[in-house]
């Protein structure tokens, strides 16, 4: 179960279709007789009382996921382990029988074929094993396009020494928060072996607006210290400019570091503002984080194989298809009520048809 998200995402609905204009629900409550106001009023304490249930349910909702992510935490640490070559899963372990292997063994038949005129003509070399995956969470930040467009072609050489990411939940007692941990092997960029994320949450109704509580919410996140070996920090980058004295009309050239676009900058966040005021870049990069970090919880760290072999980015973009095409329908439902107001339907004229979503 998503946490993080209320159940009021989908938005609010109008059945009915009572109301195709804006109204203002101030001045429909205002228009009642003080006696139903009076009742009015009584249902919305009763509102507040549900908001406040429901934000317990999500704490324990909360304690849940803690409890289970420690069911998950050893298959993980095995993935890890994989993945870096530290084990090597045996036969039983490796048997795995898809749909697609039968157009590839196919493929393979004719392959071998071929590799077996190829071999009479020069003596077969051993093929090199490499060890664990190779690349393997690389591989799924270049794959997503929400990592991807963070990665920057200087990132890609420190990722390739990423061995795994964790999702941490805060313990009972503490303030509601989940951290990203990025392990790493050593390496020649920084000392860390783990660089971390707190992401922030709160699980209670706003005192001032009750009635907008959809679940818990991520308020702020904190990165952490990267310890960078010298000359090998991406986030910032060197460059020289040269100044001339308006009085004796020397040149000197002066070097000076600036902020440079890195993957590592996730490590260091725009802090959210404690009175809420914050410019619209700020805003947005910020919302943006949140969106990332709970990307990451809820389906790279855990789906993270899907990622690698790109199923789930088949099953994300068949999801997003739908959605395009549902509302590509709603759209021509309503150009076809316009011509009905036009003129009677005639049958015998050709309709229009849904417009063809195209994959993104």
């Amino acid at each position: 179960m998503d946490a993080s998200k209320g159940k009021g995402d989908q938005g609010m609905q109008n059945p009915g279709g009572q109301m195709d204009r804006p109204v203002s629900f101030h001045f429909l409550e205002s228009m009642l007789p003080k006696a139903v106001k009076r009742r009015v009023h009584a249902l919305k304490r009763l509102q507040v009382q549900c908001a406040n249930i429901e934000a317990k349910f999500y704490e324990e909702v909360h304690e849940l996921e803690r409890k289970y992510a420690a069911l998950y935490q050893p298959l993980f640490d095995k993935r890890r382990e994989i993945v870096t070559g530290t084990v090597e899963p045996t036969d039983e372990e490796c048997e795995w029988h898809s749909d697609r292997e039968e157009e590839e063994e196919l493929a393979e038949e004719v392959k071998e074929k071929a590799a077996i005129e190829d071999a009479k003509k020069e003596e077969a070399t051993p093929e090199e094993d490499p060890k664990g995956i190779p690349e393997f969470w690389l591989t799924i930040f270049k794959s997503v396009d929400m990592l991807s467009d963070m990665l920057q072609e200087h990132d890609e050489p420190i990722l390739k020494h990423l061995k795994d990411i964790q999702v941490k939940f805060s313990e009972p007692g503490q303030p509601m928060s989940f951290t990203l941990e990025f392990h790493f092997e050593p390496n020649g960029y920084f000392n860390n072996a783990v660089l971390t994320k707190v992401y922030k949450m709160k699980s209670e109704p706003d005192a001032s607006d009750p009635f907008s509580f959809e679940g818990p919410e991520i308020i702020d996140c904190e990165g952490c210290q990267i310890d960078w070996h010298k000359g090998k920090d991406v986030t910032v980058k060197t460059i020289k400019k040269k100044q001339k004295h308006k009085g004796r009309g020397t040149v000197r050239t002066v070097t000076k570091q600036v902020p440079n676009d890195s993957f590592f900058n996730f490590f260091n966040p725009v802090k959210a503002s404690p009175d809420g005021e914050m410019d619209e870049d700020s805003e947005f990069t910020l919302a943006t984080d949140f969106e990332i970090g709970h990307f990451f919880r809820e389906r790279i760290v855990p789906r993270a194989v899907l990622y690698f072999t790109g199923e789930a980015l088949e099953d994300d973009e068949s999801f997003e298809e739908e959605e395009l095409e549902e509302g590509d329908e709603e759209e021509q439902d309503e150009e076809g009520d316009d011509d009905d107001d036009e003129g009677d339907f005639d049958p015998k004229k050709e309709q229009p048809q849904p417009a063809e979503c195209k994959q993104q």
